[in-house]
């Protein structure tokens, strides 16, 4: 073959092969006889690597036996050298279960549940109570207390609070009989929200609320806004200006949160109540005192109207329903 005409064909390569259906590769090989005369001669070549059609049927009878439907392809061949057997490459396995649509997880793994995200609605007080614990500093590092807080959703009084050394499933129980008997929550009347802390999800827990009657709900795994009224009610603790590093003793605390939630409930006045108190709201008299608000500012408006660039003042209205993680309606429809 001379120089001028193997220019030519590397130059053509890719419309010779275009037109032969091979490769540039596969071309160079089945060119026969050192010079070329005329239309270039393919011999033509089995494919002497394929798998013969019994044998590929043995391959996959033996991945689909009872010993190895549940192992990972790496896992069947290394079994398999270990006995001193070889069937094939991992790769030509991978391809034989994908010519069958059966490149899946072949593995027995463990199905964790879906859990269902909690959806909980309160109308007015005592129908949905949210209950969380967390940690403070205790006098000296490594030394910490636990404090139990439930609050209700709808008026965000905290209702029940306790402060220990240290939570556990008796100190939970006690805390939510005690705190529910003060609230005088009816069997049926209400549901009690956390997340899925040990205390939480402790059987003497369970069992308590099942014997009260109370719905019992709990957040999902390792989602934080399932909780959003404790979680928020806990920034509002700990933001607080006289909110200390760390507490002297568990007497300390006490008297601290004595003080603190005693402010919460009665003085501090909550953005997602119509900037009521928690108190006058889970007592029922938030309308009274709307109304109260809204004859002192129709009365401002009537001396002063040039003040008010958005015309007669408005009367603040309290939530009528407070969702734990309200449904989306509309997708639903």
């Amino acid at each position: 073959m001379t120089v001028a005409l193997k220019l030519v064909l590397e130059a053509r390569a890719r419309t010779v092969c275009e037109a032969l259906g091979v490769s540039r590769s596969s071309l160079r090989l089945r060119l026969a006889g050192p010079a070329l005369t005329g239309t270039p001669r393919i011999v033509e070549r089995s494919n002497r690597r394929r798998i013969p059609d019994a044998e590929r049927q043995t391959i996959l009878e033996f991945l689909h036996s009872e010993r190895f439907v549940d192992l990972a392809v790496p896992q069947i061949h290394a079994q398999l050298l270990d006995e001193g057997r070889y069937l094939c490459s991992p790769s030509t396995m991978y391809r034989l279960l994908r010519a069958n649509a059966e490149v899946v997880e072949r593995r027995a793994i463990a199905r964790h549940p879906e859990y269902k995200k909690p959806e909980l609605l309160a109308t007015g007080p005592r129908q949905v109570l949210s209950w969380d614990i967390t940690k403070i500093r205790g006098p000296f590092r490594g030394a910490w207390f636990s404090l139990l807080v439930m609050i209700d959703i709808f008026s965000r009084l905290v209702v029940g609070w306790q402060v220990v050394r240290r939570s556990d499933a008796a100190v939970a129980e006690n805390f939510i009989g005690v705190t529910l008997d003060a609230e005088g929550i009816a069997p049926g009347e209400a549901a009690v929200h956390s997340d899925r802390g040990p205390e939480m999800t402790a059987q003497p827990v369970c069992d308590l609320l099942d014997a009260l009657g109370v719905v019992r709900s709990l957040s999902r795994p390792r989602v934080s806004n399932d909780n959003p009224y404790s979680e928020a009610q806990f920034k509002t603790l700990k933001y607080h200006k006289d909110f200390p590093e760390r507490f002297g003793s568990l007497e300390d605390a006490k008297a601290f949160f004595r003080g603190f939630f005693g402010w919460y409930n009665h003085e501090h006045h909550h953005s997602g109540i119509a900037m009521l108190t928690p108190a006058v709201v889970h007592a029922g008299e938030a309308n009274a005192a709307l109304d109260a608000r809204h004859e002192i500012m129709l009365l401002a408006y009537a001396e002063t109207p040039e003040r008010f660039i958005n015309g007669v003042p408005k009367r603040a209205e309290l939530p009528t329903d407070v969702w734990i993680n309200k449904p989306n309606f509309e997708n639903a429809a």
